[in-house]
């Protein structure tokens, strides 16, 4: 007997018909390329291994190249000041790379040395630079260097003004460059208790091979507005006055009768003796003689020195100290031209020559090229 309700049968899950068609393969691109990417940069940190050592290595050798370098310029310097007898140790700086090399070769392809505050005479060189190339270095190794021999040698010397101005103008006097071969001198002198304005030009040239020459010209000192002093013993040097002091002298009866009752200025003057006797007389014929314009440039012509070995009694009409004309008269050009002379020689080198090539004067002193050859240092 059929039941009116038949039971619904379901298939169990394992009997689902196996489908034996195969599955198509599956692909892992991006993963493929990872793998790739890392075989690819496997060998990377061996490489930067490889890099850093030899980058370690390159500094290394670089250090001690340089070490060595400094080593070397230390004990140059400390034996040219032993054997130049310097009083400060000079800078040396030793240029090529690498200098190991050079060493062990004993040659160095060029040596720069600058020596400060070399005494010159009367004055100080600011400094001495020069430049030695293809040194031959004499020695049983590297580390036992005795001396060098310098087949060539240039550099350049500073005389400094403002060096200068401290030694030789004691802060009243300064020097600047006028030119390529001029200096000129301005400031203050004092003499005999004054302080007179001082003017003068220097002229720098060389002197031979070693030795630098300065000429003094157009000295000249102010005693205020009263009079000029030029050391010589020229008609236009000695102490004249100021053509505002000779004008005021012929506006000034007093003065103009005392310095026209000297017979020796009379005769300067060219002034015939009746004219002097009638101008002693009358007030209009003293004014007519001293109105004259020839009068003043007489007046600046009269050596004022000469007046007061004379007539001393005078020095206090014109108004000059007894005390400053003497020490003038003792105020000879030779004296005041070694007081502002710049002239310097260079030291003789134990062998070897060592030459002036050029002499100029730039913006902050004086200049000079010089040349050497056939220089050695050490035994």
């Amino acid at each position: 007997m059929r039941s009116p309700h038949p039971i619904p049968t379901h298939p169990h899950p394992y009997d689902v018909p196996y489908d034996e068609t195969p599955a198509p393969p599956t692909t892992h691109r991006r993963t493929g390329r990872r793998r790739r990417r890392g075989h690819f940069f496997s060998g990377l940190p061996f490489a930067l291994k490889t890099v850093a050592s030899l980058l370690v290595l390159a500094a290394f050798l670089t250090l001690a190249d340089r070490w060595a370098v400094l080593y070397a310029e230390h004990r140059a310097a400390d034996t040219l000041k032993d054997r130049l007898r310097l009083t400060a140790a000079p800078e040396v700086e030793i240029d090529g790379f690498p200098f190991l090399p050079q060493l062990v070769g004993k040659r160095l392809d060029s040596v720069k040395v600058t020596v400060p505050d070399v005494a010159a005479d009367r004055v100080t060189l600011a400094a001495v630079s020069a430049t030695a190339h293809d040194i031959r270095l004499d020695g049983d190794g590297p580390t036992s260097v005795r001396g060098a021999r310098v087949p060539r040698l240039d550099g350049d010397v500073l005389l400094s003004f403002a060096d200068m101005n401290r030694e030789l103008g004691a802060s009243q006097v300064t020097f600047t460059g006028a030119g390529r071969d001029r200096v000129a001198v301005r400031g203050t002198l004092p003499v005999a208790g004054h302080d007179l304005r001082l003017r003068a030009d220097v002229r720098v040239a060389r002197d031979g091979e070693r030795g630098v020459d300065t000429r003094i010209g157009g000295m000249r000192l102010d005693i205020g507005e009263l009079a000029t002093y030029r050391p010589g013993k020229r008609a236009s040097q000695g102490l004249h006055l100021t053509r505002a002091s000779a004008a005021a002298l012929a506006r000034e009866t007093r003065k103009a009768r005392a310095v026209l009752a000297v017979p020796s200025v009379v005769r300067a003057l060219g002034v015939p003796d009746a004219t002097v006797r009638e101008a002693q007389r009358s007030d209009t014929a003293l004014s007519r003689l001293t109105g004259r314009p020839e009068f003043v440039r007489q007046a600046m012509r009269l050596n004022l020195l000469d007046l007061a070995l004379a007539h001393p009694e005078l020095l206090d009409r014109l108004g000059l100290d007894p005390a400053l004309l003497d020490a003038l008269s003792q105020l000879t050009r030779p004296v005041l031209a070694d007081r502002l002379s710049l002239a310097f020689r260079l030291p003789e080198p134990p062998s070897g020559e060592l030459r002036l090539r050029d002499v100029r004067v730039a913006k902050d002193g004086i200049r000079v090229r010089i040349e050497g050859s056939g220089l050695a240092v050490g035994p």
